[in-house]
């Protein structure tokens, strides 16, 4: 019999299910996650999934609005995969399983449907507009879809009100579970096993382990694919669960791979402002929720013509300097003119979580601050998922596909994931064009922007003498390289960091080194990008740079183990 070819899939997120489901048709796959399955940032995303699927929008108009939001820095094949693939992946997952919400329409309502350019609307009004089933055997002819932040239409699709997440990945998590790939739960990845093949080229050839009860061992395979997610754990406020150390990253720039864009980090504006630091979704100011002082005034309007619908960064800034300017306190976010009723129907997550910490958001505005959400940067690559190493794949926000720039649009992280896994599966069962990573400046084609390596990987953290805790390293990032950034900070900041020293005994151990390798890594990226451009905020050049019209790549010269 012939051996079907082998892949270790790193994350069980939407991106790493995604890969095991379609690729179990072609290959054994082994499922690693180092909780329990299901476990991270997916579950917990809140507003919903991105994509032009009704006649009043348009694939155009979604490439538009997430060019305008990637500031200049977005790889436009990146984009036009994501926006123009996207309306079928929905239907994938809807076929999966993934049961999105649907649109209320009354008995006599215009029904609006995908394609049917007669019935749309003149405008996007409301913030949810209805659709229903003009077509029945269309699944998202039925569809509810929501607006928000710096998207031109509607096009936001929600599951559970504001558990989009959660139901995704329920649903997911069943059909992985009904295939026949070994699935390792509460397993570490440490490293990745590089080999050189017969042409002297760096491969990976698999992964090294910590099993779920301690024990190291080595995992062979013809591919890896990484979709471990982000690494929020990196700061003090974060909406990440605290799987999110950034482990993929960190074991792909000691392996060789090129990163990119490690500068860029998301603050999402509206973080509950309670221990746990519980997200509130951009949907909720979609709504028509609003941004006040702690003396009750507004201010958005002074700040942006969308005001509460700017962009996240312009918001997220915003949010800080009027913290700063009331000593600290926190931001209120008012919904109560939304009313009880819609706020626990359209939003019941967050209903439930303000109830927990004693509050009634429909009575009372709640209070808010930024919180480290998404990460822009990562494994570097193209529009098939692949890596600078041959055998290594990365998809979902562990790899910078360029296709956010520097500022995600709000939502499209999750077909992100979704549209690259698939396309990563096709690469892995020979579909992909050109056949092998094409390289640093094809991979970039269709951009303006151009590459520049930069000596990020000076010195070695590793090797420093000092001890120190995740909450120093969390509070640091914070302060240094968080939402305000300057020269004098971030220099301070690097100086510590490069006195720091992290081992390998525990687990815990193990992510706190690699946490400090990437708060490295970023804080030298911090610093040598000298412009403020999307989530990138440098105090001492407050504004955008023609000079800096690029990405700021790294790589390891030789690969090493942690």
């Amino acid at each position: 019999m012939t051996r079907r070819p082998s892949a270790v899939v790193v994350g069980s997120g939407i991106a790493g299910l995604v890969v095991a489901i379609k690729a179990g048709r072609s290959h054994d796959v082994t499922l690693i996650t180092k909780a329990e399955l299901g476990e991270s940032n997916t579950r917990y995303a809140q507003g919903g999934i991105a994509a032009a699927l009704f006649a009043d929008d348009s694939v155009e108009s979604h490439i538009d609005d997430t060019l305008v939001a990637g500031a200049g820095l977005n790889r436009l094949s990146a984009v036009e995969v994501l926006c123009a693939e996207g309306p079928e992946r929905i239907r994938d997952l809807i076929a999966l399983g993934v049961e999105f919400d649907r649109a209320h329409v009354e008995p006599g309502d215009t029904a609006v449907a995908p394609g049917d350019t007669a019935a749309a609307p003149e405008a996007n009004a409301a913030p949810a507009v209805a659709a229903a089933a003009l077509d029945a055997a269309d699944p998202v002819a039925v569809l509810a879809r929501g607006l928000e932040a710096a998207h031109a239409h509607a096009r936001i699709l929600h599951a559970g009100g504001d558990a989009t997440g959660a139901a995704i990945e329920s649903a997911l998590v069943r059909a992985v579970r009904a295939t026949a790939s070994t699935i390792l739960e509460y397993t570490f990845v440490a490293d990745l096993l590089v080999e050189a093949d017969a042409d002297g080229r760096d491969r990976v050839v698999g992964v090294s382990i910590v099993d779920a009860d301690g024990r190291p061992a080595e995992l062979r395979a013809d591919a890896v694919i990484l979709a471990s997610g982000g690494a929020g754990q990196l700061y003090a406020h974060t909406t990440n669960p605290v799987v999110t150390t950034g482990d993929g990253v960190a074991a792909a720039y000691r392996a060789g791979a090129e990163l990119a864009d490690l500068e860029f980090y998301q603050f999402h504006p509206t973080s509950l402002a309670v221990p746990g630091n519980f997200l509130i979704s951009e949907a909720v100011r979609g709504e028509g929720a609003v941004l006040r002082g702690a003396d009750g005034t507004r201010f958005m309007p002074a700040v942006h013509p969308d005001a509460e619908l700017a962009p996240r960064d312009v918001v997220a800034r915003a949010i800080a300097e009027q913290m700063h300017r009331q000593g600290g306190a926190p931001v209120l976010l008012d919904a109560t003119a939304l009313g009880a009723e819609f706020l626990a129907s359209r939003f019941p997550s967050i209903t439930e979580a303000c109830r927990r910490n004693g509050l009634d958001w429909s009575a009372t505005p709640i209070p808010i601050t930024p919180a480290a959400h998404y990460w822009m940067g990562g494994v570097s690559t193209d529009d098939w998922g692949r890596t600078s190493l041959h055998g290594l794949f990365a998809v979902g926000e562990v790899a910078c596909t360029g296709v956010h720039g520097a500022n995600r649009l709000a939502s499209n992280s999750l077909l992100e994931s979704v549209v690259f896994a698939w396309r990563c599966v096709e690469a892995l069962q020979g579909a992909a064009e050109p056949a092998e990573w094409p390289g640093r400046a094809e991979a970039v084609g269709g951009s303006a922007a151009r590459e520049a390596d930069v000596d990020l990987a000076a010195g070695s953290a590793l090797e420093a003498p000092a001890s120190f805790t995740r909450l120093e390293l969390q509070q640091l990032m914070w302060d240094a390289v968080g939402v305000y950034r300057d020269e004098t900070t971030l220099r301070s900041a690097l100086a510590t960091f490069e006195s720091w020293s992290a081992d390998a005994t525990t687990l815990h151990d193990r992510e706190n080194a690699n946490l400090l390798q990437l708060a490295t890594l970023i804080t030298r990226a911090a610093l040598a990008r000298e412009e403020s451009r999307g989530a990138h905020f440098r105090s001492d050049f407050p504004e955008p740079s023609e000079r800096f019209h690029l990405h700021l790549t790294t790589e390891r010269k030789a690969p090493v183990a942690l």
